[in-house]
């Protein structure tokens, strides 16, 4: 890679390329001496008289290279160590601009010019050492002798060389932000000098007793999950699973709700279908809720044979909902308004556990209501943290506060996390279970 001073060598040997090939073409013979430079526009024309025989090049942009410009990234470690060096890739725009003392020596020396540029569309390593080394002679040479340690010719990348078209309109903002006179001009775009830091970075030494494992990308698909007695059917810490898909069964196949794996419970395994029957009580960690199963083909690898990570399929959501038994644990009557109300606390028993940090509500709704009537119904707000006492994290049983509810016989549901709990139906068809008598 180059170092910072890229930048002026590539100048330098774009330079030094067009001045040996006019001689080479013997311009000079026709127009007489031409110099070759690398000024602002503005500093090239003299105060007064002819403009002179004149090549200049001028570099006005420099722009990333899009294709490098994330190469090495990141260069920093977690614990902000340096772990490479990324290179700053960078293109360089120039303009080619010819001056002529006479009618039409402007167009050729730009022609000359341009031929060589055409001729030579990417700068040689050689090519690049030789023009950067200082001259034997003890004249000074035309350019700073620190670039010949630019390490330009070294770069992974070679130095190309391309045409580009600027419209009437950039030309015309370029030779007004120049303050000069226009000139015939053609612009070039010189890519890629890679810039890269010398800092000192950490490495990790290399894995002792690497092995090679080649499997087949057999990914899994999920394309269902239903209770296995039907897809109507809710699924309750008590289903089974039916799952359908593609490619489901691998050499190893696990199952993982959420980050519980429950692959002990697959009843049936077969490349489109697997039966999974939840385990009674469900593990800790899996609650009720929206959660996501997936399928894993885990992979043995190392020595000896552990399970390491391999193909698994997109989390496929579910809703697990809560079985809940409700019991009232207090009641005290009083009178709002003429009406007679009640206050006082519902335990409720979840199954799953609910987390401190899941979100709980309490529905009544009024059981077998008059026709004269609309039903009754409350909503209730589970306490602070669901009544989880550090350093627990969840718990079976939630204690909930009710107020203003007229007596009598209500249904009761709870919704954790947007997984309702399920009611039963009587003989008649009407929902029956779990209630509650206040």
């Amino acid at each position: 890679m180059s170092d910072a001073l890229a930048i002026a060598a590539v100048t330098a040997v774009l330079k030094d390329l067009l001045n040996n090939g006019l001689t080479a073409h013997k311009v000079g013979d026709i127009v007489g001496d031409v110099t070759v430079s690398s000024l602002p526009p503005d500093r090239v024309l003299p105060s007064g008289g002819d403009d002179p025989n004149q090549l200049n090049l001028f570099l006005y942009q420099v722009t990333p290279n899009a294709a490098w410009r994330n190469v090495g990234l990141p260069s920093r470690d977690a614990a902000g160590d340096r772990t490479s060096n990324p290179p700053l890739a960078l293109n360089l725009h120039y303009l080619l601009t010819a001056y002529g003392n006479k009618e039409l020596y402007p167009e050729i020396i730009l022609g000359h010019a341009m031929q060589l540029l055409h001729e030579v569309p990417v700068l040689s390593r050689d090519g690049i050492r030789k023009a950067l080394t200082p001259p034997a002679s003890p004249a000074p040479p035309p350019f700073p002798p620190a670039l010949a340690t630019s390490e330009l010719a070294s770069q992974v990348e070679q130095i190309k060389i391309t045409p580009e078209t600027l419209n009437t309109e950039e030309v015309s903002k370029l030779w007004s932000a120049f303050q000069t006179h226009y000139r015939p001009t053609a612009a070039y775009q010189v890519t890629v000098v890679l810039i890269e830091a010398k800092s000192s970075t950490k490495s990790a030494l290399p894995v002792n007793g690497r092995s090679v494992y080649v499997i087949p990308f057999d990914q899994p698909v999920i394309e269902k999950v239903s209770d296995a007695g039907g897809e109507s059917l809710p699924i309750l810490p008590t289903s089974t699973l039916r799952i359908t898909g593609q490619r489901l069964r691998g050499k190893t196949t696990q199952v993982w709700i959420g980050a519980v794996d429950l692959s002990a419970g697959i009843t049936k395994l077969s490349d489109g279908e697997i039966l999974l029957a939840l385990p009674a009580p469900l593990p800790a960690g899996l609650y009720a809720g929206l959660v996501p199963l997936r399928v894993a083909h885990p992979v043995e690898m190392s020595t000896p044979p552990a399970p390491h990570e391999g193909l698994e399929s997109s989390p496929q959501p579910l809703v697990l909902r809560p079985i809940i038994t409700p019991v009232v644990t207090s009641a005290v009557s009083s009178v709002v308004n003429g009406v007679t109300v009640k206050a006082g606390k519902i335990e409720v028993t979840f199954n799953p556990k609910v987390h401190a940090e899941q979100r709980l509500v309490l529905l009544l709704n009024e059981f077998q209501p008059p026709a004269s009537r609309p039903a009754r119904a409350y909503s209730f707000r589970a306490p602070a943290g669901n009544g989880v006492v550090s350093p627990a994290v969840d718990t079976a049983t939630v204690e909930f506060s009710y107020a203003n509810v007229i007596p009598g016989d209500y249904l009761v549901r709870a919704r954790v996390d947007g997984g309702e709990s399920v009611l039963s139906l009587n003989a008649a068809g009407e929902y029956a279970l779990p209630r509650v008598t206040i």
